[in-house]
């Protein structure tokens, strides 16, 4: 069924376009959010409870409540349902949608950063797939499935209205926004992640005030048939500055474990698709390998110990439930330090193997088993120093710096838990955590679809004229060569960064005489501080595979070879003589020409 195009009437003014869209797009999300929301409530109640007999622990129940839940009397059924949601999956996926594989919201940045679009297909079977994984015991969440959803909803409303390129952008990144933050009943968390968790170091500013109004809007939606309480209930909980020691401390571990999830998580995911390329196997069955793997896992766990049973049910679906027990500090310690070794395999498992569902749910149970385990075996050794009052704010701080690290949204996902949890007093402890965790990730992250910032964006790309690039020309944008700071190979190191402070330049050509040799950036620095070895000169840091341009190229050439080799400068040499540097050219000299020549005095 396709969609009527129409444009704006011209007597509308950008910012009350820009409005407009934040509206529909809101409302949209607020319903979807609503309408997948009791899809995975319901199919979970028919899988988990209904076939499996499992009275399940939820989210938000008290706590006497959720202390009536009981394990299955059986788990030998749990390996059937893993396998028929995971095959209705990968038959859905592979016959209809292979954007709907795996995670959603690196799906969503993807086609951010691309044409910006998103199949009209997608949000429905993204939605059916992701209820049928998450209800069957997959692990997996629903934020990843809500952003690709809204996104998707986003891109069809800049079709139906026509939008410029830069509304069809705030269309989608507000729908994520507003996907998210319904569903998780965060507004302003899920808005600020819609800015945020497109880069790794930077942040889409155009998106963020009407991802707010539209937050606001699919948030009353939901809310007003979901109710407006917090995901979590939260009990009594106190902490004290001389415990922020531990919180770092904490920081460091989710660091680790974070960065182990990624790689986990890639792995499983690569074998995956290597195996069944390699013995050509039919692309729907990987999902269920996946499922198989996850099933035989947790019942072997079941068999060891009644610890082990909870361990692998903790282990299913979005988890929850055992957040929530976690935070009352009712789940048995040992379970809490293996939670997140086995949930990262299951999340791999689940999701590495093609199944549909979000990292952002699994991601805070890791981070929660991480601070409750610490939390606890502080309290056991010492519980006037921490108090079980305390070990649930370790839980709720490990859910931000783990996931806040891995998704380099540190600010969005503060936020978020602290809208989830309805408690700002977590938000000091929460901050010394989420930033060393943070730091010491890097630029390493569980969305391979970020870039580093808006300069390698293909949708800012679109906001050049393509026809005007083509037509200036390099020699008439560079710096000339006398103009040029350069370095030789034996200047010490330290003086690129003293360079980078004086000049406010950030990358610079390495001559050897006359002879270009290598470029030497921040990233160059960065890199080689990262490897903790001490070098002493340029040459030991520069970058020698030079990626040149020629004075008679056009910018539009130039700017193509930046955005596909994620560069911000180029070297400008003769064409006859490629070690021959006539200038310098980088990514503000071209905008610079360009506002010149797009705007003239």
């Amino acid at each position: 069924m396709g969609f009527m195009k129409f444009s704006y009437p011209c007597g509308i003014a950008p910012t009350r376009r820009v409005i407009l869209i934040s509206i529909i797009v809101g409302i949209i999300a607020g319903i979807g959010s609503l309408l997948f929301f009791e899809g995975i409530k319901w199919g979970t109640a028919f899988f988990m409870g209904y076939l499996l007999h499992w009275t399940y622990p939820k989210e938000g129940q008290t706590v006497a409540e959720i202390s009536q839940w009981t394990a299955p009397s059986s788990l030998m059924l749990l390996i059937p349902i893993l396998i028929f949601g995971s095959l209705v999956t990968g038959i859905l996926v592979t016959r209809l949608a292979p954007e709907a594989e795996g995670h959603g919201t690196d799906a969503a940045i993807r086609a951010f950063h691309g044409d910006g679009r998103i199949r009209k297909r997608i949000p429905i079977l993204k939605a059916v797939t992701a209820i049928l994984t998450i209800s069957t015991g997959g692990s997996a969440g629903r934020e990843g499935p809500s952003a690709q959803i809204s996104a998707g909803f986003g891109s069809m409303v800049a079709d139906m209205l026509g939008l410029s390129p830069r509304e069809r952008r705030i269309a989608m990144t507000t729908g994520i926004g507003a996907g998210i933050g319904t569903i998780f009943k965060a507004p302003l968390g899920g808005a600020v992640l819609a800015a945020e968790i497109l880069y790794t170091r930077d942040f889409e500013s155009d998106a963020i005030v009407p991802a707010f109004l539209a937050s606001v809007i699919g948030y009353a939606i939901f809310g007003f048939f979901e109710g407006y309480t917090p995901i979590f209930a939260l009990g009594t909980i106190v902490w004290n500055i001389w415990q922020i020691p531990m919180f770092l401390l904490l920081g460091v571990l989710c660091a680790v474990f974070g960065l182990l999830y990624i790689f986990t998580f890639y792995f499983c995911r690569d074998r995956f698709s290597e195996a069944f390329k390699r013995y050509n196997l039919p692309a729907y069955l990987k999902p269920v390998s996946g499922a198989i793997l996850l099933g035989i896992l947790l019942l072997a766990l079941s068999f060891i110990s009644p610890d082990g049973e909870v361990l692998g049910l903790a282990c299913l679906g979005s988890s929850y439930g055992f957040d929530q027990l976690m935070i009352y500090s009712m789940v048995p310690i040992v379970v809490l330090i293996f939670l997140p070794f086995f949930k990262i395999l299951a999340t791999s498992l689940t999701l590495g193997s093609g199944g549909s569902g979000g990292v952002f749910a699994p991601g805070l149970t890791i981070g929660a088993g991480i601070g409750g385990a610490l939390g606890m075996g502080l309290h056991l050794l010492n519980p006037s120093y921490v108090p079980i009052e305390t070990v649930p704010v370790f839980v709720i701080v490990g859910m931000i710096s783990l996931f806040g690290a891995v998704a380099n949204a540190p600010i969005a996902v503060l936020i978020m838990v602290v809208e989830m949890v309805g408690s700002i007093t977590i938000l000091v402890p929460a901050m010394a955590a989420v930033g060393v965790s943070n730091l010491l990730t890097g630029e390493e992250t569980i969305f391979r679809s970020q870039i580093p910032t808006k300069a390698q964006s293909g949708a800012h790309r679109g906001e050049y004229n393509k026809k005007v690039l083509e037509h200036l020309l390099v020699r008439d944008s560079m710096i000339p060569r006398q103009n040029v700071v350069t370095l030789s190979p034996s200047d010490p190191s330290m003086k690129v960064s003293d360079l980078i402070a004086t000049t406010a330049h950030n990358g610079f050509p390495v001559l050897d005489g006359d002879r270009l040799v290598g470029i030497i950036t921040n990233r160059d620095t960065r890199n080689n501080s990262a490897s903790g070895e001490a070098i002493p000169s340029v040459r030991g840091a520069m970058t020698r595979n030079l990626i040149v341009v020629y004075p008679e190229s056009s910018l539009e050439e130039a700017l193509e070879i930046m955005v596909n080799q994620e560069i911000n400068h180029l070297p400008v040499v003769e064409r006859e003589s490629p070690d021959r540097l006539v200038g310098f050219l980088s990514r503000t000299d071209i905008m610079q020409v360009y506002i010149r020549s797009t705007h003239p005095v």
